[in-house]
Parts: C-alpha cells; sequence; structure tokens
C-alpha cells in the first residue's frame, strides 16, 4: 500500500509564530518540514511570504536575513500569488486579506490549510466543496498529527 502524503498550507502567522518562538505547536510543525519527512509536504503562499517579510521589516527589521536563511530549510512549496478571477468565489465569505490566502491553499491541494487565525475563516470550515480542514496549529498537532503517524506506521 502506497503511503499519503499530507498536505499542508501554513498561514503566515504559525511561521512567524515558529521562527520567533523555540516552542510551542508552530515551531514543531516548522521544525518537523524541516525535516523532509516523505509524508508530510508544507506549502505556503507568495501571498504570505510577502505579510511576513512587510511584518518583519517593520517590527523586527533586523531579524529579516536569519528569516531569509531559516526559510530555506522548511522544505516550502511557495504558490504564486493568486489570479483576481481566482479569488471572486470567495468575496462576501471571508476577510478580503484572507482570500489569497485560501485560495492557494486550494490552488496547491492542502489537507490542512494551519492557522492561528481559525476564526477568520469560519464560513469555510466543513466546506465539503474545498476539501481543505482549518485547523490551529495545536489541532494540528495535538490531534492530527498523532492519525498521521499512525497511518504511516502501520504502512
Amino acid at each position: 500500500m502506497a503511503r499519503r502524503t499530507v498536505r499542508l498550507f501554513l498561514d503566515s502567522n504559525v511561521i512567524l509564530s515558529g521562527l520567533l518562538s523555540d516552542r510551542g505547536a508552530p515551531r514543531i510543525i516548522l521544525d518537523l518540514l524541516s525535516l523532509g519527512l516523505p509524508f508530510l509536504m508544507g506549502s505556503t503562499g507568495q501571498y504570505n511570504l510577502m505579510e511576513i517579510e512587510r511584518n518583519l521589516k517593520k517590527r523586527m527589521p533586523g531579524i529579516t536575513s536569519v528569516y531569509k536563511r531559516y526559510f530555506l530549510r522548511l522544505n516550502l512549496t511557495v504558490m504564486p500569488m493568486p489570479k483576481p478571477e481566482e479569488l471572486r468565489e470567495f468575496f462576501g465569505k471571508i476577510t478580503d486579506k484572507d482570500i489569497p490566502v485560501v485560495v492557494s491553499a486550494i490552488k496547491g491541494k492542502a489537507d490542512f490549510l494551519i492557522t492561528g487565525d481559525r476564526r477568520h475563516f469560519e464560513k469555510l470550515k466543513g466546506v465539503e466543496k474545498y476539501q481543505l480542514k482549518i485547523v490551529t496549529p495545536s489541532e494540528f498537532f495535538d490531534s492530527i498529527l498523532p492519525e498521521i503517524l499512525k497511518e504511516v506506521e502501520s504502512s
């Protein structure tokens, strides 16, 4: 039986939290992705990277070079900026600034959108059409990762 690859899409806040703290679920997720495990594939969006770099430049410009060096170790696929026509379906459903995040996660065929701002995505939660589960880093680490590891162990 072929081992299933689980695709994770990381929101900006997860990447920033994981980079700025040496403990907690966001950091553990980043550490796992940096190992290059064959059953976990991470991604984020170009939109997210622009948001991260904007926040770092504004709040902590001294660590931008550290971020750029560490980011390479995460093995993340970067989804291109969504086209305007790809965003239209989501207007009015979620906050405008979060639409490119969702579209990038869907285009990347993510199984999970991991975000610290889950409430911004509440209207999409459970919508089967998108095949995307929206979870916090803690929910992923506490509930979902153990199930993934069981699946890997049994294959």
